[in-house]
Parts: structure tokens; C-alpha cells; sequence
């Protein structure tokens, strides 16, 4: 079964939205945007809320010259829109998922493939944390205190977590990996 991977920017006080000023995708060190590359290698989905999806699908196809490597995953991955209101989602590759969220995941997971990524999209992340249907929580914390803002964890997440990486990189940012104890595969 594949795994459902939430990956978050967060600042230290754990707030994931709004980024203000202190995300920038295009301004990461050379170890950062290896890992990246590393986590989109395991990975052949994305699962993005509408308004995730909607920023995304604005801004990344444009982006020809990005040294990342982000833009062309982005473009060439198969994506998943959670919606009830769009009509349609023009980003190549794209699915629209009309619910009910947690039923068309868990058929997604049963099917072969690679990880299955969700990033950003809030109000998706934070009640699919606490469904038991996330295998990994991966954290980039930010060394930032933002004071504000909507955090990921608000409830427990069921089973527990282990630590399964950390990294930390030359900027600051360091990652947390964490496998959820009520993944079939944390057994």
C-alpha cells in the first residue's frame, strides 16, 4: 500500500498559514533542494486542496527556468484537487477528487504506485492528520516565530508518532520526519 506523506513549511511555533515573508520556494540552499528532489523522487502523486491547488496551478506552470527542479515535478506529477466547487482544473494531470475525502484517499492508497504527497491546503492537512489515513508527517520547521496564523495539529493524531528523520539544513530549516502509528506499515 502506498503511503500518504502530509509534507508542511512550518514556522517553530507550528504555524503553517499564513507565510508571511518567511517562505519563499525559489530562495533554498543547495541540501534543501536535494532533499526535495529526493522526496519527489518517492513520490507520484500530489493532493492539494482547491485554493492550494488554484495558487499552485497560477504560478507554477510559468515557472520555465526554475533551478529546483520544483516546477517540472509540479507540471508532469498526477495531481488531486479536493473540491465540492470547481468546475474544472486546466493544470495538466489533474483529478478532481469530489469527496468523500477519506473514501476516494484510501482507494488511492490501495492503488500501485509511489508516495502520495499532500502539501500546503490546510484545511485538507489538518483533519487528515487526525483521520489515521496519514502514514507520514514530514515537518520543514522554519526558524521563524510567527505568533499567528493556522496551525496543523489541531487534535491528536491517532496512534502516536516515531521519529523516522531529521535533517538539518545550512539555512536554518530542519526536517522532521515522523510515521504515524496507525499506518499499516509502522508495524
Amino acid at each position: 500500500m502506498r503511503d500518504l506523506v502530509v509534507t508542511e513549511n512550518i514556522t517553530v511555533d507550528g504555524v503553517i498559514a499564513p507565510m508571511d515573508g518567511w517562505f519563499d520556494p525559489a530562495a533554498q540552499d543547495e541540501d534543501l533542494v536535494a532533499t526535495n528532489a529526493e522526496h519527489r523522487d518517492a513520490a507520484d502523486a500530489l493532493v492539494l486542496g482547491r485554493i492550494t491547488y488554484q495558487d499552485f496551478a497560477a504560478y507554477w506552470p510559468a515557472q520555465v527556468d526554475d533551478p529546483t527542479g520544483i516546477s517540472d515535478y509540479l507540471n508532469g506529477v498526477s495531481k488531486y484537487v479536493v473540491s465540492a466547487s470547481l468546475d474544472r482544473a486546466d493544470w495538466e494531470n489533474t483529478t478532481i477528487l469530489r469527496g468523500p475525502v477519506e473514501q476516494e484517499l484510501a482507494a488511492l492508497k490501495r492503488l500501485p504506485g509511489r508516495d502520495i504527497v499532500v502539501t500546503g491546503s490546510a484545511s485538507l492537512a489538518q483533519p487528515l492528520v487526525t483521520s489515521g489515513l496519514v502514514d507520514v508527517v514530514r515537518l520543514f520547521v522554519y526558524p521563524v516565530v510567527q505568533g499567528h496564523g493556522r496551525r496543523l495539529f489541531d487534535g491528536p493524531m491517532p496512534g502516536g508518532l516515531t521519529l523516522v528523520d531529521t535533517r538539518t539544513f545550512a539555512s536554518g530549516i530542519v526536517l522532521l520526519a515522523y510515521r504515524s502509528m496507525a499506518s499499516p506499515s509502522a508495524a
